[in-house]
């Protein structure tokens, strides 16, 4: 008597189709992310309701939380700002100033800074600030 074997089925997943829909997702995320380049300190700006989105490539005066003030990336001293600020107005001819201060940085120090720029010729102040979320 002879006995009946039975065939064994091999099972065979195909990931092709599973392969192109990630790669399909990873070219939409890198299409998609947008890198938003911030400067070498941690600031807190402070938060407005009436806050503008605006792309500007002014020069920036950034003031930390320490009452340090930097001019680009350059730390600058608060003697040396007037000076500076007068270089630079003439180097790339304009009238506007953007400055980034902490909402924890001293009042005094932000009203200093923007006293030297208006001494310094520039004409409009950007103050920066976060839209309230």
């Amino acid at each position: 008597m002879q006995l009946l074997t039975k065939k064994s089925r091999t099972v065979v997943i195909s990931i092709t189709s599973l392969i192109d829909v990630v790669l399909l997702l990873l070219i939409f995320f890198m299409l998609t992310t947008s890198f938003v380049e911030q400067p070498g300190m941690k600031l807190d700006l402070p938060e407005t309701e009436s806050t503008t989105a605006e792309n500007t490539d002014e020069l920036t005066v950034t003031i930390s939380s320490e009452g340090e003030i930097y001019l680009g990336k350059e730390l600058i001293e608060l003697e040396n700002l007037k000076a500076k600020l007068m270089k630079y107005k003439e180097e790339i001819n304009t009238s506007s100033l953007v400055i980034k201060a902490d909402k924890t940085t001293p009042h005094g120090t932000v009203v200093q800074v923007m006293d030297i720029a208006k001494i310094s010729g520039f004409e409009k102040l950007i103050i920066a600030s976060e839209k309230v979320k």
